[in-house]
């Protein structure tokens, strides 16, 4: 059992339904959050275990606001985060309480670091944002790379990859994400700092294959150069898209141009918005078959040279999210509670921890 008041706010969305099945299985008990609450009475009635409800809408912050006490632990499922997942930080922060999200999208993690990151640490409240398949595992793979490369170690690249019908698997709000994110630049970690970044891309060898990757922004490029302090450069790449890389990463390169165009950010944010409205409606995405979760990190010297390599290998990556996220908030409701600022899943709960409780969620060092 937990000791510190758990949240989960966004807990009718798809992850949220099942980070709240995930918190259940782990002994929590944690207050279902949510706009609607005709959806949050019929998720409460559809559970196991009754549950205590709390209405909290984006729009009014000061309700997101009352769910969180000193020590909260608030859980956010909400997106397209860039839209919608500020108030749950600033709720954090000004509760002095501890956050995680389930968000993959580079321009929100960018926000949370750079923007919010200082004012949590000043206020004793921990950020942990992008703690799900987006990114915990790249920063778990990087982390025991660079610790057996060593010293020599300057850079390290990190790949995701999926096998499996993911198009069919990814839910409303992935699909919302994706289209607030086609207009948002990109950025990495090069030449010791954050960089603006636009098709950048690499080719992984993944079980005897090349699979090509397109350069995300991601929690890696803040997080891995404060735990290592030689690193000069950090890349993440999403290896989702195989045979359409190349011109996902053509359209990647024509970004600032496009956002330039008047009414094209109005014109994605619109159509993410059908998107959400249609998955209320719509049945929990289903794939065809079995998904498989690879992530590889690999480390490099100054000249290039390889010096180590991890692989990470796990399943479906929305039950991956809720049970990581359900970890994390497990953990951190009792004594062994993050330390304060924007923080990536190390910082936050040691590298060791941190491993356990991606083998629990099921992704394993292969």
């Amino acid at each position: 059992m937990t000791s510190a008041r758990i949240v989960l706010f966004g807990a009718t969305g798809y992850t949220g339904r099942l980070t709240a099945e995930a918190l259940l299985a782990r002994g929590a008990r944690p207050v279902l959050a949510g706009r609607d609450p005709d959806r949050l009475a019929a998720l409460a009635a559809s559970l196991p275990v009754e549950l205590p409800t709390a209405v909290a809408d984006v729009d009014r912050p000061a309700g997101v606001r009352r769910l969180v006490e000193p020590g909260t632990v608030l859980i956010s499922t909400v997106g397209p985060f860039a839209r919608w997942g500020e108030p749950a930080v600033t709720a954090a922060i000004e509760g002095g309480g501890v956050y995680l999200d389930s968000t993959g999208e580079p321009t929100f993690i960018r926000r949370v670091f750079q923007r919010y990151g200082p004012a949590a640490a000043a206020a004793g409240a921990s950020l942990v944002t992008a703690f799900g398949h987006d990114y915990v595992p790249g920063n778990l793979a990087a982390e025991l790379a660079l610790r057996e490369a060593g010293p020599d170690a300057v850079r390290v690249d990190v790949g995701y990859f999926l096998t499996g019908d993911m198009a069919r698997r990814a839910s409303a709000g992935t699909r919302a994400s994706a289209l607030g994110m086609i207009l948002e630049p990109m950025y990495g970690f090069r030449q010791g700092r954050i960089r603006h970044e636009y098709g950048r891309t690499r080719v992984f060898e993944v079980d005897g294959r090349r699979r090509p990757g397109l350069s995300v922004g991601a929690s890696e490029h803040f997080a891995l150069p404060r735990t290592h302090a030689g690193l000069r450069e950090v890349n993440v790449y999403l290896g989702w898209l195989g045979n359409l890389t190349r011109a996902a990463a053509a359209l990647s390169r024509a970004t600032p141009f496009v956002a330039a165009v008047p009414g094209a950010r109005r014109l994605t944010e619109a159509a993410a918005d059908r998107v959400v409205r249609a998955g209320r409606r719509g049945r929990p995405p289903v794939a065809a078959g079995p998904i498989v979760t690879q992530v590889v990190a690999e480390a490099y010297d100054g000249a290039g040279r390889r010096l180590a390599g991890v692989e990470l290998h796990g399943g479906d990556p929305y039950e991956f999210t809720a049970a990581i996220l359900a970890w994390g908030a497990v953990t951190a409701a009792g004594p062994d509670r993050p330390g304060a600022g924007a923080l990536g899943p190390v910082e936050a709960f040691g590298v060791a921890a941190l491993e356990r409780g991606c083998a629990e969620a099921g992704l394993l060092v292969v």
